[in-house]
C-alpha cells in the first residue's frame, strides 16, 4: 500500500510530518492493506493564519482498492493529529463496510440447489 501526502501552504510538510502521517495511516488500515493499492493524504488549514477557530484543519483521504472505484473520507479538527487520526478511522470503516458487503454478496448463491441424482 502506496501513501501520498499532500499539503497546502499552510500546513508543515516535513518528511517527519508526512512519516507521522504514514504511520497512523498504516496503522488504521493494516488489516485490509492488501486490498488497498494506494491512499492520497490532503492535508489543509481551511482558515490559515487569518483567524483562529476550531476544527480549521482538515484531512481528506483517498483510498484506491483494487477492482473498485477510489472512496474518499474528510474529517476536519483543531490539531493536524486529531484530523488525520478521524479521518483513518472513517477510512478504516468505510472500507471495512464496502469489503464486507462484497463478501456478503459472493456468498450468496443464486443458482438453484440441484438434488442429488444418485441418491434414490
Amino acid at each position: 500500500m502506496q501513501i501520498q501526502v499532500n499539503t497546502d501552504s499552510n500546513i508543515d510538510g516535513s518528511e517527519q510530518v508526512a512519516a507521522d502521517v504514514r504511520s497512523v495511516i498504516d496503522s488504521a488500515l493494516s488489516r485490509m492493506s492488501d486490498q488497498i493499492t494506494r491512499v492520497e493524504v490532503h492535508l489543509s488549514d481551511e482558515n490559515s493564519d487569518k483567524k483562529g477557530g476550531n476544527n480549521d484543519i482538515r484531512c481528506m483521504l483517498e483510498a484506491r482498492l483494487e477492482g473498485r472505484q477510489p472512496v474518499a473520507v474528510t474529517d476536519q479538527a483543531a490539531t493536524l493529529e486529531h484530523a488525520v487520526a478521524g479521518a483513518s478511522g472513517k477510512l478504516a470503516r468505510m472500507i471495512e463496510s464496502t469489503l464486507g458487503r462484497q463478501r456478503a454478496k459472493e456468498d450468496i448463491r443464486t443458482d438453484p440447489h440441484l438434488p442429488d441424482s444418485s441418491q434414490p
